[in-house]
């Protein structure tokens, strides 16, 4: 019998430079793709995620970005993960498909509580 995921919520904080005259704006995408690319060895792989299939909400407000990363996982699995994940997240840079690198740094991470709201789609990432 295959033991049964369940799902969890991590929360990570960090900084990023704000947009500034003739700079480009920062690419919070890539602090999702650092997630995945941690979690799945890869940012373009058919689904399901191997280890721990997740969702990742960045939130920007200035130079701060909130991550809110809902994941399924055996319990077992449940510290790997959310330690891969603040792994991803130190590493504190990213080089993309299209040869930007986005930087930032890790002010700090830890669990979260699943919200009402995410029920279904913490469900859909239990059933993947």
């Amino acid at each position: 019998m295959t033991p049964l995921r369940s799902a969890y919520v991590h929360l990570a904080t960090v900084t990023m430079d704000a947009a500034q005259d003739g700079m480009p704006a920062p690419d919070t995408a890539a602090l999702s793709a650092a997630v995945t690319l941690e979690l799945c060895g890869s940012w373009d792989h058919p689904p399901p995620c191997p280890l721990a299939p997740h969702h990742t909400r960045p939130e920007q407000n200035g130079d701060i970005v909130t991550l809110r990363i809902i994941f399924a996982t055996e319990p077992a699995n449940e510290a790997l993960v959310r330690s891969r994940i603040d792994g991803a997240l130190r590493r504190g840079s990213l080089t993309g498909p299209d040869g930007r690198t986005s930087h930032w740094a890790l002010l700090g991470g830890g669990p979260g509580m699943l919200d009402p709201s995410e029920t279904e789609h913490a469900r859909r990432l239990t059933d993947s």
